[in-house]
């Protein structure tokens, strides 16, 4: 039986992580502070900071695992330490990283080999700089956390995920949670650029079953976790959001030149859309080739609204309040263009 463990593993991605692990019948083991929800009771969960050198040796030493899948990994030396701690208790080690470690994201299309930004893997939570509409701080560090880890357990050892925009069940951004509330709503609905924009999010769950994947087939190197190019558009979407909701909504395409004139806030204020080049231009064909399957956006939608719809998933989101578009702001557009 495969041993894995997940650091993090009780909110969205490590969730699914650990629910697609046990789907397999693995042995799983949690190591996180117990804060943001629970583990199902057939996961062994051991409870610490991994800021904590006290905890990440207690860790360390509480069994050998076939692979360990961090979840939590954001600032470079601490992922360093915690590689370091693991390496002699694990096999393999898989870092969840993020598109945005590519030094011309969003701007044009990528593929594995473009360019990443520099980044030390023993720096601190301070390095790295946010710069409009290029690179972030959070990018510089996620690529010195897979430093940090490659360095460590080796390339042969090390598996790197870098997935796009994520969504599904449990998403704590709040970008489908809040498309789905305001269609649902109905009415006048302000949509972003053009229906046949197309766009490429991967479900959480398709996103975790590669990790899984990944670690039972000891896939190496660094992989683009994003559905096809041409996957779907930003019409279907919406399309797809009014269907689960059976909203009435009637959508009011707007141009980005006129969102942009009137200062909207790209990806924040209004949820998946950016104009950039590069924003739904990630190839995934290496991960694809390797096993990585993407399932209809209909069925990412309809799951979310369920879980959005369930009583368990009323409590806020930890960010929504940072996304969307308020309606009074929404409307002004809207009138402007009568």
């Amino acid at each position: 039986m495969t041993r894995l463990l997940v650091l993090g593993g009780t909110a969205f991605v490590g969730r699914a992580i650990v629910e697609s692990a046990l789907e397999r019948g693995w042995d799983v083991t949690a190591f996180n502070r117990g804060q943001t929800g629970s583990s199902p009771a057939s996961v062994k969960t051991i409870y610490g900071n991994r800021e904590n050198p006290v905890d990440v040796a207690r860790l360390a030493a509480a069994g050998t695992w076939d692979a360990v899948v961090d979840t939590s990994g954001y600032v470079p030396r601490n992922v360093l330490a915690m590689a370091q701690a693991l390496e002699p208790a694990a096999n393999r080690y898989v870092f969840m990283s993020t598109v945005s470690v590519y030094a011309d994201w969003p701007a044009i299309p990528l593929t594995e080999s473009s360019a990443v930004l520099e980044c030390p893997p023993d720096a601190d939570e301070n390095f790295g700089e946010d710069v409009e509409d290029g690179p972030t701080r959070y990018g510089y560090q996620k690529s010195g956390c897979e430093l940090a880890a490659q360095i460590t357990f080796g390339g042969e050892r090390t598996t790197v995920l870098r997935p796009g925009v994520v969504l599904g069940p449990h998403e704590y951004v709040g970008r489908l949670p809040w498309w789905l509330r305001r269609v649902s709503e109905g009415g006048r609905v302000l949509a972003p650029g053009s229906p046949s924009r197309t766009i490429q999010p991967v479900d959480v769950r398709d996103l975790a079953g590669f990790a899984v994947h990944s670690v039972a087939h000891g896939l190496s190197g660094k992989f683009n976790v994003t559905a096809p190019a041409d996957f779907d558009t930003f019409g279907g979407l919406l399309s797809a959001c009014a269907s689960v909701t059976q909203s009435d909504a009637e959508f009011v395409w707007v141009t980005d030149e006129v969102l942009l004139a009137a200062g909207v806030r790209q990806w924040s204020e209004m949820p998946l859309w950016r104009v950039h080049a590069g924003v739904w231009r990630v190839s995934s064909d290496l991960a694809r080739s390797q096993g990585l399957e993407c399932r209809p956006l209909m069925s990412t939608v309809r799951d979310t609204w369920k879980w959005l719809s369930a009583a368990s998933s009323l409590a806020a989101n930890e960010r929504s309040s940072e996304v969307g578009i308020s309606r009074v702001r929404e409307s002004a557009i809207l009138a402007s263009l009568d």
